[in-house]
């Protein structure tokens, strides 16, 4: 059976998420203070073309329980 790229990135997602949540519940513990800080990664691509202009800002924030949810899931694709 071929996988499809939309399930991979459904996972990914998934993974993402649970691994940020995780992170914000572990916030109050200060011995995992490293597992739990971010990484804000940002970027603002924008434009004034005189008939149009556009400013979108997308920021992606990163953290270990974040990218092992990442790893995680793709294990988890893989096996299925």
């Amino acid at each position: 059976m071929k996988k499809n790229i939309g399930m991979l990135l459904l996972y990914l997602i998934l993974g993402w998420l649970v691994g940020a949540w995780a992170a914000k519940l572990l916030q109050p513990v200060k011995a995992l203070s490293f597992l739990t800080k971010s990484t804000l990664i940002k970027w603002s691509p924008q434009a004034d073309l005189d008939i149009l202009s556009y400013d979108v800002t997308i920021q992606l924030k990163l953290c270990i329980l974040s990218l092992i949810g990442i790893i995680i899931a793709v294990w988890l694709y893989r096996r299925k």
